[in-house]
């Protein structure tokens, strides 16, 4: 985030130009970031002077008059008070000297006053089978550096991408190459057009564990003895993924309930929830040590549509998921408040 001189300094003196110049330095800090520090003007004094006074006027009609003095080699900081954003300054240093003399140094230059730069990036901006990613920054967009990963360990793409100051909010892509495997995580760094930069790290993975249901009694939500040994198959399926994808990231576990629509809404919800705890609760029991989150969906979310009060076994099923982050649910019929266990 170093800022890069902007500074414009014409030299007219009425003491000769040798003197003023050996006299005294003027350097420019002109980028700055809000919280941090406020662009300045840096006064270095290099041979011994009487003072000197730094007159400026803003292109909003600001105006400031700094005076000041010091030792050779000493710096003078003058700080630049001003709003957000960018701005010009025209201006003269004037130096006066012991013998009563003095000189003239006219200054124009800009600063820049910059917030937070904002990235937005929404789930629905990752296109992971189409592999492009769209994204807004706050400020004109200056640069991108990006890494996709896959979950073989290897990298689909790792590199800078250019962008030519497109203006704030202007919705811009990303893509990159095919590769074996699944995206795992992308890494997104981005740069304005001063340098300023933010970042984000996206996990749009997940593995869906295939596993046998297990059979509930009617309106309850301990798991059977006689069921018990899916779970352990299941659980075998679980802790292989975990070994092998747990190495790139840390992941999670999620367990989903769902019900066919016999009952009330309602309480096949509730229900669901608690089935799906069961379920959690038994994984945790078989050793994972992986944090595990568990929702219940009732019959708001069906693997088959069926009329209310319908028997559909297809419905009263469980999802095992394996993810980095709170996983994506395409027809999801609420947002879900996942329960640690």
């Amino acid at each position: 985030m170093n800022a890069r001189l902007v500074l414009l300094l014409s030299l007219v003196a009425s003491t000769p130009l040798p003197a003023f110049a050996d006299a005294i330095r003027v350097s420019l800090e002109g980028r700055a970031a809000v919280g941090e520090k406020l662009p300045a003007l840096l006064v270095h004094i290099e041979e011994p002077i009487a003072g000197f006074e730094v007159k400026l006027k803003r292109d909003d009609g600001k105006v400031v008059d700094v005076k000041g003095g010091g030792k050779p080699g000493m710096t003078r900081r003058i700080e630049l008070e001003q709003p957000e954003g960018r701005f010009h300054y025209e201006g003269e240093l004037v130096v006066r000297f012991a013998n009563a003399e003095s000189g003239s140094l006219p200054l124009s230059f800009d600063t820049e006053l910059n917030g937070p730069l904002r990235l937005d990036v929404r789930p629905e901006d990752v296109d992971v089978p189409g592999r492009t990613l769209r994204f807004q920054l706050s400020r004109p967009a200056g640069r991108v550096e990006l890494t996709v990963l896959m979950d073989t360990g290897k990298k689909a793409f790792e590199g800078e991408v250019a962008f030519k100051g497109e203006k704030a909010g202007t919705p811009l892509t990303l893509s990159w190459p095919a590769a074996e495997g699944k995206v795992m995580k992308i890494s997104l760094r981005a740069f304005d057009t001063s340098d300023f930069y933010t970042g984000v790290d996206l996990f749009p993975w997940r593995v869906d564990i295939p596993h046998e249901e297990v059979g509930f009694a009617s309106g309850r939500a301990d798991i059977p003895a006689g069921e018990r040994g899916k779970l352990d198959r299941s659980h075998a399926l679980i802790a292989e993924a975990l070994a092998k994808y747990g190495r790139f990231a840390a992941v999670r576990l999620y367990v989903l309930g769902h019900t066919d629509t016999v009952g009330a809404t309602a309480d096949n919800r509730e229900l669901s929830l608690k089935r799906a705890r069961s379920l959690a609760a038994a994984f945790r029991q078989r050793g994972l040590k992986v944090p595990i989150f568990y929702e219940g969906f009732g019959e708001e979310s069906p693997a088959v549509r069926t009329p209310d009060e319908t028997a559909e076994a297809a419905n009263r099923r469980a999802e095992y998921i394996i993810a980095v982050e709170d996983p994506v649910l395409a027809g999801a019929p609420f947002s879900p408040r996942w329960r640690k266990l």
